[in-house]
């Protein structure tokens, strides 16, 4: 856990430009969403009607939720990752993985026992 606060301002003036920043970039997003919506959904479906702002947050959320959180870029830096792993590293992290989460040998509860 070390690591993942090892690179944090302790400065809460940059903590809160972050955090404006971040919110800023967030409003500007659900801002274009609507405007784009409201330009395009009218002119191509006779029945749509235009959102306001609140509701282009909404669309935001429900196509997160429906579609996904955005996390795939993980999976490739891993893969990066470990295509530059060297023939040592790749063999210690693939036993590493082969134990399962916690410790516990992949395909065994708890309890040490075979899961069904």
């Amino acid at each position: 856990m070390k690591t993942f606060f090892r690179n944090r301002s302790r400065n809460p003036a940059v903590t809160a430009l972050k955090i404006a920043i971040w919110l800023a970039v967030a409003a500007v997003v659900v801002w274009l969403v609507m405007l784009l919506w409201n330009w395009l959904m009218p002119a191509l479906f006779t029945g749509a009607r235009t959102i306001g702002y609140w509701q282009a947050l909404g669309l935001i959320v429900l196509s997160r939720v429906l579609f996904g959180h955005g996390g795939g870029g993980r999976h490739w830096k891993a893969h990066r990752r470990r295509h530059h792993m060297r023939q040592d590293e790749r063999e210690k992290f693939q036993q590493y993985a082969a134990r399962g989460r916690c410790g516990w040998p992949a395909g065994q509860d708890n309890a040490g026992e075979q899961a069904k």
